[in-house]
């Protein structure tokens, strides 16, 4: 993964060859369109990212924002990191039907979307999954999967 250590957004994006640049823009403002209430845009983890604030909630098992969404510029791609779509078997199964019925191909890992330019992505779909989380639905189940580890962790150790 490519890692920036730029401090701001636009010093991040200003970083970038114009054609990454271009697909870049077009995918956040996307994302910015459809963010629901709670949300933030901040550097997070050498990307664009999209996260809970500290001071909203802080009770983060690593001590960083809560994070939603990101946007990073790899070496032989982008990608797109939806946690909304990771953390969720019912979402993940949706994202990937709707992915398919408007004819795009899905490169994807367990959170990230990987595409080589903008017209990779149906950009519709990416609104309505970002659109799809209030932050407090996220936050619940953020603390839900918490404490499901911490559960099984102690099943382990019997």
């Amino acid at each position: 993964m490519v890692k920036s250590e730029a401090q701001t957004v636009q010093d991040y994006l200003d970083e970038m060859p114009d054609d990454r640049r271009e697909s870049m823009q077009a995918v956040r403002q996307v994302v910015l369109d459809n963010l629901p209430h709670g949300y933030r845009e901040m550097m997070l983890y050498g990307m664009i990212g999209w996260a809970i604030p500290l001071e909203v909630y802080p009770e983060t098992y690593n001590g960083h924002p809560l994070a939603y969404a990101s946007l990073g510029n790899q070496k032989n791609y982008m990608s797109l990191y939806l946690m909304n779509v990771y953390g969720d078997q019912v979402t993940e199964k949706w994202f990937k039907e709707q992915f398919a019925a408007r004819g795009k191909k899905l490169n994807m890992g367990k959170s990230c979307v990987r595409f080589k330019r903008v017209d990779d992505l149906p950009l519709d779909l990416i609104g309505e999954v970002i659109s799809l989380t209030p932050a407090q639905d996220y936050i619940r189940h953020y603390e839900q999967s918490r404490a499901n580890m911490k559960s099984n962790r102690k099943r382990a150790k019997r």
